[in-house]
């Protein structure tokens, strides 16, 4: 007999199924055993006598006949209510040892390091798994959406060159060429201008994003997902449209009973933000308690330069007075060119923020693509000339014919916990790294082999 999923159970009623999956609860009434049985399609109750051991969350394998519940015991609460399963046979696969953990509530509660020691359990939690699936649905909706939109999906490397563009790298280290690294990549912000160097137009990617800095609730420590996406021949306002259309269309056909505040999203400039709501991710939700609000909006026109702090040790000397606001490769607004001479603190950059209920949710800007305009950025930001070589193969490649060229990245990770009310990325991703910075389950960083340090030409200061 095949196995037959828990929602197809309703089309079965009289019939004999095989059901496989999990065990819910078990409620033993002496002569009469109640399990609910859960697979990925839903849960169910099943009923029966003289069975064999079972424990909660033992996986089983049972077959018996789908029958109406009397009017009176009808659950109304789950798909299946209506109907249940009278067990004729119950095969015990894989019996479950005491949980350490609970998983029948939201988890909230419980302590971080736990639920990440055991992230598989706690995936079992209704709330973990509805979040899961509910980010797969949308990763799917936005990548039709933008194949559909002739934008195409292109992988960029992994291991790449360290380059100064905002945070701490994470190095790997090379067995072929002992003493040289690789890079993680913080973004793919120059393989994708390199793609429209290449012609490619319309591309996106959901890339993986590392960067060793301070975890927050809205951040996660070490990698974070984020659709990717670059255009040829376009303006910020040809970015902002696409970028509304996309988001709007994806609320209304996975989100159908959330509500946008105002459509046309509101355009706020970086100094009315501050001005008028003290941040420049303001929360613009009328009812902050209604979980269905959702306050899109842009914040534009960024002040292309902000005071370098001796914090910014990733760009130039530390002795330069200016830091790039958002990347190196933002383009300074055009009415503001002749500023980058007189007055460098007065420039705006055509950067865009998308906002939601008050967090940044994505973040793009039209590129640089005149190499002079490059060259006066590192020399305002105190490149030396060993740190602009770092980058002589975006100049090199600017000179060989580069459109007018911008994008957006939204953070699929922050859309998640905004849309979904999460208090954290966390909850919305399947194997998160700890606020510590531990990994889920796998309990790394640990330590390596002196064997394998030797390969690499590694020494480890053991102080």
């Amino acid at each position: 007999m095949q196995r037959t999923l828990v929602v197809d159970t309703i089309k079965n009623v009289d019939e004999k199924v095989k059901l496989e999956g999990w065990v819910s609860t078990i409620r033993d009434h002496g002569k009469i055993t109640f399990i609910d049985l859960r697979d990925r399609t839903g849960i169910i109750q099943c009923v029966g006598t003289n069975l064999a051991k079972v424990t909660t969350e033992s996986v089983i394998e049972i077959e018996g006949k789908v029958v109406k519940r009397p009017e009176k015991l009808v659950n109304a609460n789950i798909d299946t209510g209506k109907i249940e399963i009278q067990m004729e046979k119950l095969n015990v696969i894989s019996l479950a040892q005491e949980l350490p953990l609970p998983i029948d509530g939201d988890g909230y509660e419980i302590d971080e390091e736990i639920r990440n020691k055991y992230r598989y359990l706690d995936l079992r939690r209704p709330r973990m798994t509805r979040n899961i699936r509910i980010r797969s649905k949308v990763t799917q909706f936005l990548r039709n959406w933008l194949t559909n939109n002739d934008f195409v999906e292109i992988e960029t490397p992994i291991l790449t060159k360290t380059t100064p563009e905002g945070a701490r790298d994470f190095l790997v280290p090379s067995r072929l060429q002992q003493g040289k690294f690789y890079a993680l990549p913080q973004s793919p912000q120059q393989y994708k201008q390199l793609l429209m160097v290449a012609g490619m137009e319309r591309y996106f990617q959901f890339a993986r994003c590392f960067r060793d800095e301070d975890p927050r609730k809205d951040r996660a420590y070490g990698e974070f997902t984020q659709l990717d996406m670059e255009m040829s021949f376009v303006e910020q306002e040809d970015i902002l449209n696409l970028a509304e259309k996309m988001f709007s269309e994806l609320v209304k056909e996975i989100f159908p009973e959330k509500k946008i505040f105002q459509s046309p999203w509101p355009r706020i400039s970086h100094k009315e933000a501050k001005e008028k709501y003290g941040n420049d991710k303001p929360d613009l939700r009328k009812d902050k308690n209604d979980p269905n609000e959702l306050a899109f909006c842009w914040v534009l026109d960024f002040p292309l330069f902000t005071e370098q702090s001796k914090e910014d040790f990733f760009y130039g000397s530390g002795q330069a007075k200016w830091a790039p606001s958002h990347h190196m490769f933002t383009s300074p607004h055009p009415d503001d060119l002749n500023l980058l001479e007189t007055d460098p603190g007065k420039v705006r950059g055509l950067q865009h923020d998308m906002v939601l209920n008050g967090l940044e949710v994505g973040g793009g800007s039209i590129r640089i693509s005149d190499p002079k305009v490059q060259e006066k950025i590192f020399k305002l930001i105190g490149f030396s000339e060993k740190q602009k070589d770092q980058f002589e193969h975006m100049l090199k490649a600017f000179t060989f014919g580069v459109p007018p060229h911008g994008g957006i990245a939204p953070g699929l990770d922050r859309f998640m916990m905004a849309i979904l009310n999460e208090p954290s990325v966390r909850e919305v991703m399947a194997y998160p790294t700890s606020s510590s910075g531990q990994t889920s389950v796998l309990d790394a960083p640990s330590e390596t082999s002196k064997d394998q340090l030797k390969e690499l030409g590694i020494k480890v200061n053991e102080n």
